[in-house]
């Protein structure tokens, strides 16, 4: 090697390490700037015939495992999601308050069973009739409070939601915007490294609020997908979330496919191509805070919500309501004979039949619709009972024809009652071939008086006034939100000595207590069947018991929901915390490391120094040598 080659050498070591410290100062400058990636020098040999071979910087590498970092990102939309559900979960609880403490619906219940319990010991009492419409409304009161915070959550989430779409339209705005200016640079120019460190913070941001693939092609632009496969960024396009906020919810304000009947704010994506997706109606997110958001408004709070509506449904029916068995007609052909006299809007007859053939019982529930515009009641596969919506009012032919058409398969027969029944009994009976057999019928009305003769009494109303009675109109039925609007009967109020007196002809006698024992028997022994929508047992096996065994089972199931959420919380918490510290490992600044790779390039720096002042020694005393 001649001297030429030699100090051509040291001088690009010489500018190999001046390049090398520069990014090892870089490295240790940012230490503790968060998403800054290590970077590393890229060096080559370069040969040239005249000097041999020498080295050159190409630019730099940024350290970092794609494996580890695109779990990361599935994980924190995993972690995202899991930290919604918990916190509205929790709240949820703090909602329902400590079981046993004041304040919560379980003590309200019991304080009320337990006026009526001692009503019972003085019936005449005015003061133990007065204790007993207060603890109702007490308990009326709790079931408003409780609707109240179950629609505050809704209404925060609803809130989030609009939050939430402005930062991830920030994020793909950003990432959309970096592509453009890492077009054209190479992926190991230090400017490209520093954007690309900045994407990946938008890209994790990003990832929090919603699931995210990740792909990046050969021109260095991070084209980014939910794992649905809706594409949220490409080359430096970006797709943007819309949110239209709804204010404050209510019970009634529920998500529907149709725009123009939703109650809830509309969430929707814009493609690049101008083209607009409902996020909901088609599961374009996943994972994520967002997802828990939609999770929480439109599903998990509204069945918490229809929990509520459905205990003060049942406690209104329960204490309201007369069922009374239909009139046995021996036939041929045989059945009964039901009067539809004074049924209110959502007033049922039951019965059931045997199908012969197959020898197997079926239920069958009809429902007072008198909105024409809510017809044909929809039933969930397999359904028992199957519910067939009929205006009672129609007319016993009317009544009759649609239950024919309804039920022709099932070999019954529908008619009006001949004489001398009343216009307003319908005849359910089998048709007379031995393939059907009606096994039982029934019909329950809501009683309206105070002093009926009965010992049923509309205690809970919808509202002060308006009777409860389970009504069903194309707005939706009457018990969703009733625990919002249920209170204490204005009538009983004014004249608490209803809860004893249920007659005025004969006037009930002093001390009786068949109305203050019926009542408390019915919120304490009585068994009724829940909806499958309260999230107990299912279509064609509801869950049966008394009001407070559903209390406390749907208490035990958000209780239960809210633990698992919390649990789940804590595990994908370890796993982000986990992968993280892996992704560190490679990706961040380790300070030891540097230092020692400072002190090498000290040394090769000294190294090329020397070999450059021998050289120069060299040439002078060769320069010298010839004079």
């Amino acid at each position: 090697m001649g001297l030429s080659s030699a100090l051509a050498s040291a001088m690009s070591g010489l500018r190999a390490n001046q390049a090398a410290l520069s990014i090892v100062s870089s490295n240790v400058a940012n230490a503790q700037t968060p998403g800054y990636t290590v970077q590393t020098p890229n060096q080559i040999e370069v040969t040239t015939g005249d000097f041999g071979s020498t080295v050159t910087t190409t630019g730099v590498s940024r350290e970092l495992d794609t494996y580890v970092q695109n779990q990361l990102r599935t994980e924190t939309g995993g972690s995202g999601y899991a930290d919604q559900m918990a916190n509205i979960l929790k709240q949820l609880q703090n909602v329902y308050g400590t079981p046993g403490n004041s304040g919560t619906l379980e003590t309200a219940l019991n304080n009320f069973t337990t006026a009526l319990q001692a009503l019972s010991t003085s019936a005449g009492s005015s003061s133990a009739q007065t204790v007993a419409v207060g603890a109702a409304q007490a308990l009326a009161q709790q079931l408003n409070v409780t609707t109240k915070g179950i629609q505050s959550l809704r209404s925060n989430v609803e809130q989030d939601l609009g939050n939430s779409a402005q930062a991830a339209n920030s994020a793909l705005n950003q990432i959309a915007d970096i592509n453009t200016k890492l077009q054209g640079l190479s992926a190991n120019d230090p400017s490209a490294a520093t954007l690309m460190d900045q994407r990946d913070q938008a890209i994790n941001t990003l990832s929090k609020l919603v699931d995210v693939r990740v792909t990046t092609d050969g021109s260095n632009q991070a084209n980014i997908y939910t794992t649905t496969g809706i594409q949220l960024v490409g080359a430096g396009l970006a797709s943007q979330f819309s949110f239209s906020a709804a204010g404050a919810l209510s019970a009634t304000d529920q998500y529907n496919i149709d725009p123009a009947k939703s109650g809830v704010g509309a969430f929707n994506i814009r493609l690049p191509n101008g083209s607009q997706i409902d996020v909901v109606a088609n599961n374009v997110v996943s994972s994520g805070q967002i997802a828990a958001d939609l999770k929480l408004r439109d599903q998990t709070l509204v069945q918490a919500q229809t929990q509520i509506d459905q205990l003060a449904a049942t406690m209104s029916s329960a204490l309201s309501d007369k069922t009374t068995a239909g009139s046995t007609v021996t036939g041929p052909p045989a059945g009964f004979d039901i009067d539809l006299a004074g049924a209110q809007p959502g007033n049922t007859v039951n019965f059931t039949y045997t199908d012969t053939t197959t020898n197997t019982q079926r239920q069958i529930t009809l429902v007072n619709v008198t909105d024409p515009a809510a017809l044909p009641l929809q039933n969930a596969t397999n359904a028992n009972p199957m519910q067939i919506g009929v205006n009672f009012n129609g007319g016993m032919g009317a009544i009759a024809s649609a239950l024919n058409t309804a039920l022709s398969g099932a070999h019954l027969t529908f008619a009006a009652a001949p004489s001398p029944a009343t216009a307003t009994t319908l005849r359910i009976t089998d048709d007379n071939t031995g393939l059907a057999s009606v096994n039982s019928s029934s019909i329950t009305k809501t009683i309206s008086s105070l002093t009926s003769g009965n010992p049923q009494l509309p205690l809970f109303t919808d509202g002060g006034q308006a009777l409860y009675t389970g009504a069903i109109t194309a707005s939706g039925s009457q018990m969703t939100g009733l625990a919002g609007r249920i209170a204490v009967n204005t009538q009983l109020v004014t004249d608490p000595t209803k809860l004893s007196v249920y007659s005025t002809s004969p006037v009930t006698p002093a001390g009786d207590t068949t109305r203050s024992d019926y009542l408390y028997s019915q919120l304490t022994n009585a068994l009724f069947s829940y909806s499958p929508q309260t999230g107990l047992g299912s279509a064609n096996q509801p869950f049966t018991g008394s009001v407070s065994n559903y209390l406390q089972q749907f208490l035990s199931i958000q209780g239960n929901a809210a633990t698992q959420a919390t649990q789940l919380q804590q595990g994908q918490s370890v796993v982000v915390s986990t992968l993280q510290a892996k992704f560190n490992s490679t990706s961040s600044v380790n300070l030891d490391s540097e230092m020692s790779n400072l002190i090498q390039l000290q040394n090769a720096y000294a190294a090329n120094a020397h070999v450059m002042s021998v050289v120069q020694s060299m040439m002078n005393t060769l320069l010298q040598a010839q004079v």
